[in-house]
Formats: structure tokens, sequence, C-alpha cells
């Protein structure tokens, strides 16, 4: 791939960890009076639920999502992929967790359906674009 030309990895997973970023930084303003795992979370935007656990969790995905867009296609395509299944995963479990007693994340339909939706966009990122030439 040439150096001028844009990355379709590099593009989603560098816009989709600047939101995780700005999502988890942003979390932590309106959680500073509550426990680490407590929930029902803090509304973010009255529309995410959060906690301070979930907020470190989507400062990590952000910065893994970001560090890896910055450093090369291949990373960004792997971590893509891989980030996007764990998310897909947790979209999932978050199914089955919202008004359990076991949501210690303090996820929501909403947090759920971004959730999803990044998961799609990772995913379609780095398992459909810029795959290696196979040599036979």
């Amino acid at each position: 791939m040439s150096a001028g030309r844009p990355s379709p990895n590099r593009l989603v997973g560098g816009i989709v960890g600047g939101v995780f970023l700005l999502l988890g930084l942003g979390g932590f303003l309106v959680t500073l009076e509550l426990g680490f795992f407590e929930a029902p979370g803090a509304q973010l935007f009255g529309l995410l639920e959060v906690n301070p656990a979930h907020n470190l969790l989507h400062v990590v995905i952000g910065g893994v999502l970001a560090g890896a867009a910055a450093i090369g296609v291949t990373a960004s395509r792997t971590v893509n992929a891989v980030v996007g299944a764990v998310l897909l995963i947790s979209g999932l479990a978050g199914l089955f967790l919202v008004g359990s007693p076991a949501n210690i994340l303090a996820v929501n339909a909403t947090g759920n359906a971004l959730h999803f939706a990044a998961a799609v966009l990772l995913l379609a990122a780095g398992l459909g674009t810029e795959q290696p030439k196979r040599t036979h």
C-alpha cells in the first residue's frame, strides 16, 4: 500500500478510538461520586449509563484503537478485528446484564447499541479491507 493512499483500517480505528476515548474521559466527569463498580451508574449525555470501571474500559479501548491506527495498517487491521470481536461479545453479554445484579459495568440499551455499532464498523474494516495478498 502506498504511503499517500488512505487506509480504511487506520481511519475507522482512529475515529472509533477517538470516540471511545472521549466517552471514557467524559464519563469520568459524571461519575465522580460513584464507586468503581456501582450500578446503576450515572448518565452521560442523558443516554449512556456509565460508572468508573466502564469509563476506564472505554479509555483503554479508545487508546488501543488510536494507538494501533497511529502505528500502521497491519496493527490497525489486527486491533480492529480483535476489538470488534470483543465489542460484539460485550454487546451480546450486555443484553443479558441490563437490569441484572451482575451488571457491574452499568451497561444499558444505548450502550449496547454503541457496542454493536462499533463492533460492526471495526469488524468490517478489520476483516473486510486491506487483507494481505495470498501467495499459492
